[in-house]
């Protein structure tokens, strides 16, 4: 299995990348749809369905897979030999602990999402501004982890 692993790394490693390009455009984007949907539409309004719409598709189509293909193949990384990645390197905690803040984060965002199809959304544009630089501070991390190993 190993060996296998071994063989199919760059394949592997490759997916990962593009997986994870595709999460982080969306999880930078959602936030931006929703400082949009906050300041120019009311719950009910004519535009209000077409970002519902966006943001749906934005989650069911780009977000929710491209998260799922991420933690598949970051998991195969895990065990791949030629990454230098274990349970016992700190570099490896790092990153898993970003990836789950990640992780929490995409949820989050898809509640939010459910309180605009709600007509329920509490917050303002500013905080949805905020927010969109959480996925900023995460990436920093992650990159630092696998990169400078620290």
């Amino acid at each position: 299995m190993i060996d296998l692993l071994a063989l199919l790394y760059p394949w592997t490693k490759s997916l990962h990348i593009l997986a994870v390009i595709a999460w982080m455009a969306g999880l930078f984007y959602m936030p931006r749809l929703f400082v949009y949907h906050t300041e120019r539409s009311t719950p009910g309004d004519a535009i209000d369905p077409v970002f519902q719409t966006m943001e749906e598709k934005l989650l069911r189509l780009i977000m929710n897979p491209s998260m799922i293909v991420t933690w598949v193949f970051g998991i195969v990384l895990l065990f791949t030999p030629q990454t230098g990645a274990g349970w016992d390197v700190l570099w490896v905690w790092t990153k898993l602990a970003a990836v789950g803040a990640m992780t929490w984060f995409h949820m989050w965002l898809a509640a939010r999402r459910k309180d605009f199809v709600a007509g329920a959304n509490t917050l303002t544009g500013r905080q949805h501004r905020m927010m969109n630089e959480v996925p900023t501070v995460l990436l920093v991390i992650i990159v630092l982890s696998v990169v400078v190993k620290w």
